[in-house]
């Protein structure tokens, strides 16, 4: 016998059902029900929050329902905070109710790949943002996606840049991505930054969120957001005591040795047992967000390689031992190129560690370091003009000013370190054909090592900022193996050495010219430099050896800047040198960074052990007849050298003829007047 329900029953059954307000939403079930990671991805397959337990709280903070209006997130490079953070953020935001979105990048080409290789596939995949967005099939007017993009009434998504300020006026978001927070920049009109945070001043339940890999310390962007906060790290028990800290880098840092890059480990702090990386899921698993500044005005996290499910802790070893210059094995053969960017300590700290770098502000007292020079060991003093007979590479720096040049000739070594060797200035300028002269028979000049063996220069760096036309001119004449143009960026972070953008072939292959010219961070080169002027046991890493006589005016000049931190008239902190007494000239500091642009291009910062000893073996010992040289052979790199059998050694003509003038043949204690 069956039994009938009430109509009534069901029909306000149904009605009630339709009425009820949709579940709160959760972007970790929503990652979990939409998000896939591609055979691209070190973790292919749908996404699983047990394999990133510390995305759980930051989920939860940026849920629509949440109280926090901003959110901050710090972190190093590649821990998955576009694909597990930000892009299911605007999914959930999306499927949960009516929304106005802005999502901020720094420029227009990083916006630009973001929507192209990130949101489009993204978006195409996840079931619930296809019913939105629709999908690449059938010509859906909603699957262009460019700075503006009108889904219906209820919901639209803008994507920007911050050098964009009318993109940033004029419209009201509820919900705001700022992304490499920390490479935005301002244009003079206003600060990109405040301008996208005022955008959701219309609505109490706006979400702000920051996410960037950090900076320069006290000019950061998202560190200032983050120590603003209440600055939650991640905890997590020792396996062996059950004693919760965060893993930090001070703590991994003392088990990282030269000979067992692949046995690093964090050390308990309460039990001193050592924690290696199989045991990280485990403790991950039981971890939890722990707030360092409980009275900071919003949440902000911190998160860092060592977390991160898809690189083992051996890398962060690694990474730490190539910026250290432990070593320099080569994956795969030589190096390209146009591959000139090294391993900085900078680049180590944010994109390993996510933490601001603190650089060097300046250098020591240009008397101090004077004294130092002249006042060391007997064995420590070395001859102006007089290279160290030692595996070297010598290059020069070169600065073209109205009616002179100046020459800074530079050895470098392994281990980061360099030997000033001379300092010149050339009494006509590049724009004569004296001076065109002048540094043809700089080219053509060897200089004697403390053995006695005569090594020519191996390249040379000129500054084009000035005498562009006149540059390109006298550097065409040589190969661009020995000779190249630099020119110095206004950018704070990146790499120390790019090659300058110029047309490329229609093969997609550089132009040959595009091998000679170069754009320098010499913000970064700066700051490297100053700090390693602090570096005084002579056999230690970066430590500088100057030669004898350089006179009073050059330590002057090679001290002259200062990094300091100013503020816009926007309001925007930011960091910049500046000459310490106006009076002061700095083309010794200038001419430094060249010579180790030159340097670099060389291979100073990439070269093996082994390339290192076989330049040693070659250059350190006496002169012989023939004689050889590792950098003879202008077309082959050191490993192709070492790898092949060398050739017959051919003897090496004589230079005979003495360059005009006598500005080569030596100088007095008076040469800058």
């Amino acid at each position: 016998m069956g039994f009938l329900t009430a109509s009534q029953a069901v029909a306000m059954s149904a009605v009630a059902r339709v009425m009820a307000p949709p579940p709160p939403p959760d972007i970790t079930r929503w990652c979990e029900e939409n998000v896939e990671f591609d055979d691209r991805s070190a973790l292919p397959g749908p996404f699983r929050i047990e394999r990133f337990p510390f995305l759980r709280e930051i989920h939860a903070v940026l849920s629509p329902e949440h109280p926090a209006r901003e959110v901050t997130l710090r972190g190093s490079a590649q821990f998955g905070k576009t694909v597990s953070v930000i892009q299911p953020t605007l999914g959930a935001w999306f499927c949960y109710a009516p929304l106005d979105a802005l999502v901020v990048h720094p420029t227009g080409s990083t916006a630009d790949e973001w929507v192209s290789r990130k949101w489009n596939p993204f978006r195409e995949q996840a079931p619930a943002l296809v019913e939105i967005f629709g999908d690449s099939r059938g010509g859906d007017r909603r699957d262009t996606l460019s700075n503006q993009e009108s889904l219906d009434r209820t919901r639209s998504l803008r994507v920007t840049s911050a050098q964009s300020d009318a993109d940033l006026h004029g419209t009201t978001r509820k919900l705001v991505v700022m992304d490499d927070l920390s490479k935005f920049s301002s244009d003079g009109k206003g600060d990109p930054e405040t301008e996208a945070v005022a955008r959701a001043d219309s609505y109490d339940d706006a979400k702000i969120l920051r996410v960037s890999v950090p900076t320069i310390e006290n000019a950061c962007r998202v560190s200032r957001a983050f120590e603003r906060g209440d600055q939650r790290y991640f905890h997590v028990p020792c396996p062996h005591c059950d004693h919760f800290a965060p893993l930090t880098w001070d703590n991994f840092r003392k088990s990282i040795h030269p000979d067992r890059l692949d046995q690093p480990h964090f050390t308990c702090e309460e039990c001193g047992a050592a924690i290696y990386h199989s045991d990280k899921r485990k403790m991950l698993a039981r971890g939890k967000w722990v707030a360092h500044n409980p009275g900071g005005d919003h949440p902000s996290f911190h998160i860092w390689r060592a977390y991160v499910p898809q690189r083992d802790w051996a890398s962060i070893a690694i990474a730490y031992a190539n910026t250290m210059g432990w070593t320099r094995t080569k994956a795969g053969g030589s190096q390209a190129p146009e591959s000139v960017e090294a391993e900085t300590e900078q680049t180590f700290f944010n994109q390993v560690l996510g933490l601001p770098y603190a650089q060097s502000s300046g250098g020591p007292d240009w008397e101090g370091l004077r004294n130092r020079v002249e006042n060391a060991e007997l064995a420590d003093q070395r001859a102006p003009a007089t290279v160290p007979a030692a595996g070297v590479i010598l290059s020069a720096g070169v600065d073209c000013q109205q009616d002179r040049i100046e020459v800074h000739v530079v050895a470098f070594g392994p281990n980061y370190r360099r030997y000033v060797v001379d300092y010149r200035v050339i009494p006509h300028p590049i724009t004569s054909d004296e001076g065109v002269k002048a540094l043809n028979a700089l080219l053509k000049a060897e200089w004697s090592t403390e053995l006695g063996r005569k090594l020519p220069l191996d390249i040379m760096a000129i500054d084009m900022g000035a005498y562009t036309e006149n540059c390109w001119s006298f550097a065409k004449a040589h190969p661009w193996s020995r000779v190249i143009l630099v020119k110095g960026s206004g950018a704070q972070t990146g790499p120390v050495m790019t090659p300058m953008r110029f047309d490329r072939r229609k093969d997609g292959k550089a132009k040959r010219r595009q091998k000679r010219a170069f754009m320098l961070n010499v913000s970064q080169m700066k700051a490297d430099f100053y700090a390693w002027l602090d570096v005084e046991d002579p056999v230690a890493r970066g430590y500088i050896h100057f030669c004898q006589d350089l006179g009073d005016e050059y330590f002057r000049q090679v001290t002259s800047e200062v990094r300091v931190l100013e503020r816009s008239r926007v309001g925007v902190l930011s960091s910049r040198w500046k000459l310490v007494d106006p009076k002061r000239r700095n083309e010794a500091l200038d001419t430094m960074l060249y010579a180790e642009a030159a340097a670099r291009r060389k291979g100073w910062t990439s070269m093996t052990a082994e390339e290192w000893a076989q330049l040693e073996e070659v250059r350190a010992a006496p002169p012989e007849t023939p004689q050889g040289d590792l950098f003879a052979k202008e077309a082959a790199r050191p490993t192709d050298v070492q790898a092949a059998p060398a050739p017959a050694p051919k003897p090496v003509k004589e230079q005979t003829r003495k360059p005009a003038d006598n500005w080569l043949q030596g100088r007095g204690g008076n040469w800058l007047r």
